[in-house]
């Protein structure tokens, strides 16, 4: 089974009235509930684990992602209320202002010895869990009992407005970065994270503290991934007819995560042992997915008879 741990909550993405003046429209999101349901809709066995209300929005994240097939067994259901998220597309960027006191996904805590870890690939983290230093501590041990057994991945997906102590948030996401096999980030997170630092020295970086894979996705710009193994692989974003960006790297993600896994190498040490033209593969069809995904408004991975591909 793949795992995806983190935040679940509601997109009031942008729309149109009838007036032409901006509306917005509720829609299920969250980066690691988006990857969840973007490896369950390819295929891959997956569960979510992190905080999902009881109330009316909990309702309908919960619906949707059993419509997904995703397994919800290890969520935690709580009557605390859920985290909403209002976007904003400026420049072509996604902007969120979030809700998120005294939320399910804040007050989510990790159940020592309710997962087995031994029948788990892969375990995703990122996102605005790990903002919140609860959030994080709970995150953090979770990922100490996964990592024996499990592969990690990480994504920071950086939300600026959320962070108050940016030096703190730094170090937790070097802390995070330290414990995965593999980190995708994108270009904007990367330069938040780290600067006007060219790309290539840090992941070598990376690389060389143990990391096995790390992509940087750029929008129309396509991905560059580094492996030690593999080298340096760059892949083309297609041509598509963008509605919004929402969700595009967690689909992208979602599905580099469910490429590696259809081709047995997703564990760890399948994972080092890559061919170049496996992980160009496995980076095209993300590239793929997070595309068609741009077509159409809010997150909305694909599912697989949605994508042609031979494996």
């Amino acid at each position: 089974m793949l795992l995806s741990c983190g935040d679940a909550l509601i997109d009031f993405v942008p729309t149109g009235n009838t007036e032409g003046r901006e509306a917005v429209m509720p829609a299920v999101g969250g980066s690691c509930l988006n990857v969840a349901i973007g490896m369950a809709r390819l295929g891959a066995p997956t569960g979510f684990v992190g905080g999902i209300s009881t109330d009316l929005f909990g309702r309908m994240i919960a619906d949707h992602a059993t419509a997904s097939h995703v397994a919800l067994d290890l969520a935690t259901r709580s009557d605390h209320q859920t985290t909403l998220a209002f976007v904003r597309i400026v420049a072509g960027e996604s902007h969120y202002a979030f809700y998120d006191a005294e939320t399910a996904t804040r007050n989510w805590t990790y159940r020592r010895g309710s997962i087995a870890f031994d029948t788990v690939e892969a375990v995703h983290v990122g996102s605005t869990t790990l903002v919140n230093d609860q959030g994080a501590a709970e995150t953090k041990a979770l990922v100490a009992d996964a990592r024996a057994s499990s592969t990690i991945s990480f994504d920071p997906n950086c939300r600026p407005n959320l962070v108050k102590d940016k030096p703190a948030y730094l170090a937790r996401m070097a802390e995070f970065a330290n414990q995965a096999d593999l980190i995708k980030m994108s270009d904007v997170d990367f330069a938040y994270l780290f600067g006007d630092e060219p790309h290539q020295p840090r992941a070598s970086a990376l690389l060389g503290q143990g990391t096995r894979l790390v992509v940087i996705t750029r929008g129309n710009n396509g991905a560059i991934a580094w492996h030690a193994a593999a080298g340096q692989i760059e892949v083309q974003a297609p041509k598509v007819e963008v509605a919004d960006t929402i969700g595009a790297g967690d689909s992208f993600q979602a599905a580099l995560l469910f490429a590696l896994h259809k081709q047995g190498r997703l564990a760890r040490e399948r994972l080092r042992d890559i061919s170049t033209e496996e992980l160009r593969r496995a980076l095209s069809f993300a590239a793929n997915c997070a595309g068609l995904t741009c077509t159409r408004p809010g997150a909305d991975p694909p599912w697989s008879h949605e994508i042609t591909w031979s494996w």
